[in-house]
């Protein structure tokens, strides 16, 4: 149904450790910038990161610099987003996003296809 599908929420003691997975459904991104976004309970939509792989290049938020690395397997055509050291304030709809370009920046507008979310809960 979806173009993107992100599994691999869950809930997780602060702390702990969590991998993020999207993949393609449908059709293939080959090609495309992929980023993550998370939107907290009352919360406008946060940029975590985003890799190209035709550059190539990763961009950070700086909340989650050191803690999560974004990565891309483009045989399976899917991107990762592994956290670590996960603390409350990662709580949120974790969103995988696709640039048909190169973008990698943090505006959500930028990005032509998304995910439905999976959630993620650090509890304390």
């Amino acid at each position: 149904q979806e173009q993107l599908v992100e599994s691999g929420g869950g809930l997780v003691q602060a702390g702990g450790s969590l991998r993020l997975s999207c993949a393609a459904s449908g059709r293939t991104f080959s090609g495309y910038s992929m980023g993550w976004f998370r939107q907290a309970r009352g919360k406008d939509r946060e940029f975590v990161a985003a890799i190209s792989s035709t550059v190539p290049a990763t961009n950070y938020a700086d909340s989650v610099k050191g803690r999560f690395t974004i990565s891309i397997d483009n045989v399976k055509n899917t991107v990762y987003l592994q956290m670590t050291s996960l603390n409350p304030e990662d709580t949120a709809v974790y969103y995988c996003a696709a640039d048909r370009g190169s973008y990698i920046g943090p505006w959500a507008g930028e990005y032509d296809y998304w995910g439905q979310g999976t959630q993620v809960t650090v509890s304390s």
